[in-house]
């Protein structure tokens, strides 16, 4: 494979220090050589930088995880940008398929497929859903992108916070660029995943939900259902884990009213 083109990696850190150097060492481990890792760090109190300098450059940048991604962009030297979280891992030939697919396919922009992994109930619950959505255009959104055609639409959205990637995704797909997905996979680290953890993201990400519905009412539409039609085409793979799958609905279930619930009620309502 010819490594000519630098990729770079970046990823956005929040008190991270648990997950943080799994995710920088599957990084470091790629069969594709030529990266460059940028950690964008937002004020961590743990060791969370201490650790990401072991692999990578790190800068200081908030408020949220949109404009540290870009902050990231604009310091990037590649010709690629993959962004990923610190909670997740790449298995060893995730970017070099990504490359492969823009280079020898001339693709824009690249569809990492999730799996889920973890401890406890609603853990392996989010592990079924997610494993669902593998395959499915309207969950699944881009991580790997020409960096040309990441500037051109306009990079991340600032004001959105849990649709970001589903943002930019349809504003890469309605300017004609071309999206395919890659067979490898990201291992998603969801820790010892608690019912109160997903309802508190979910209803912090519903703060910028109005964006992201009035901007693309008709992808919102079919992504913001309780019941997904991946649901429905994946109903044998429910039916075999019928203890996990009935835990999955009632957790979806929680999600969508938390997420709503974040929609309405004021930026400092909190969860107690």
């Amino acid at each position: 494979m010819n490594n000519q083109a630098l990729v770079s990696i970046i990823v956005p850190t929040k008190n991270s220090e648990n997950s943080i150097d799994n995710c920088l060492k599957s990084i470091s481990e790629q069969t594709y050589l030529n990266i460059e890792i940028i950690v964008v760090d937002n004020f961590s109190k743990d060791k969370t930088r201490e650790i990401a300098q072991k692999y990578a450059k790190v800068l200081l940048k908030g408020p949220e995880r949109s404009s540290q991604r870009n902050f990231g962009a604009r310091s990037a030297r590649g010709n690629y940008l993959f962004f990923i979280d610190s909670d997740m891992e790449l298995s060893s030939t995730v970017v070099e398929e990504c490359v492969k697919a823009t280079v020898c396919n001339h693709v824009n922009a690249v569809v990492v497929p999730e799996v889920s992994f973890g401890e406890g109930f609603w853990t392996k619950c989010k592990a079924l859903e997610r494993s669902c959505y593998v395959g499915d255009d309207t969950i699944e959104a881009a991580r790997f992108f020409g960096k040309d055609v990441f500037f051109s639409v306009g990079c991340f959205d600032e004001e959105i916070t849990g649709q970001e990637d589903w943002d930019l995704n349809v504003r890469i797909s309605k300017a004609g660029f071309k999206i395919r997905r890659i067979n490898s996979f990201i291992r998603h680290n969801e820790g010892r995943l608690s019912l109160q953890k997903t309802m508190i993201k979910k209803r912090n990400y519903g703060k910028t939900l109005k964006i992201y519905t009035t901007k693309h009412p008709e992808e919102a539409s079919a992504q913001l259902t309780l019941i997904r039609p991946a649901f429905i085409r994946n109903w044998r793979k429910l039916a075999k884990d019928p203890v996990h799958a009935s835990g999955m609905i009632f957790m979806k279930f929680c999600e969508f009213g938390a997420g709503w619930i974040g929609s309405f009620c004021c930026a400092d309502c909190e969860f107690k």
